[in-house]
């Protein structure tokens, strides 16, 4: 139970990822996230049952870890864009940037954390848990949001990555791409057991990662 600090900072970096979606649709003229009141923080109306809850609390409980998670995804109609391929693709994108952004909100709050509470804080009682808690947190935030950032651009449906793809490939075999939907997922489970894949996602995460470690160092 020890790394319970890593699910509130999950929870949130998928609400945002999603919010992120819908803002960006609204600016560009679709009010459907707004009017199905999905413009929010609060986690309520974004929990996906699978996504936001089994899956997390499986993956936490067998093998301690939590990085993998999603939450409803947020409705997008692009009938209402006056430029619906090249306005899906900033809709698409502005989802890994949220959780790049957040990532970096996350580096600083770990600096802020560790020089309010300090490292030696942990054993001193409650004030202490919550240093400890929240140093944690922030620490695992960045590694995660940069994860999930990489990981929702890999281009195979339902991820963004595969919206971005579509939209750049001609119209009609980039219809028959989208058909691929969900079915994606199952794709997705066996790439992620593929020691190349897994090890290539693991190498682009650290390399992303290297500017806010130097920002982290820089800060403290």
């Amino acid at each position: 139970m020890e790394h319970l600090y890593v699910l509130p900072v999950l929870l949130f970096s998928v609400v945002v990822h999603e919010v992120a979606h819908g803002w960006m649709a609204f600016l560009l003229g679709d009010p459907t996230a707004r009017d199905m009141g999905r413009l929010t923080l609060n986690p309520i109306p974004h929990i996906d049952p699978v996504g936001s809850v089994i899956v997390p609390l499986v993956s936490f409980f067998s093998a301690g870890s939590v990085f993998i998670a999603w939450a409803k995804p947020v409705p997008v109609n692009p009938m209402n864009f006056s430029r619906a391929r090249r306005n899906d693709i900033f809709v698409s994108a502005v989802g890994p940037l949220s959780n790049l952004l957040l990532a970096l909100v996350c580096a600083v709050g770990f600096v802020a954390a560790e020089k309010i509470f300090g490292r030696e804080a942990v054993e001193e009682g409650a004030v202490g848990y919550i240093g400890s808690f929240l140093v944690h947190m922030f620490a695992a935030g960045v590694t995660l949001n940069i994860f999930l950032a990489i990981f929702n651009l890999i281009p195979i449906p339902p991820l963004d990555g595969s919206h971005i793809l579509s939209s750049l490939l001609p119209r009609d075999i980039g219809e028959r791409y989208r058909q691929v939907g969900f079915a994606g997922i199952f794709i997705l489970l066996v790439l992620m057991r593929i020691d190349v894949v897994r090890h290539a996602i693991v190498a682009v995460v650290i390399t992303v990662k290297a500017p806010y470690v130097w920002l982290i160092s820089f800060l403290s």
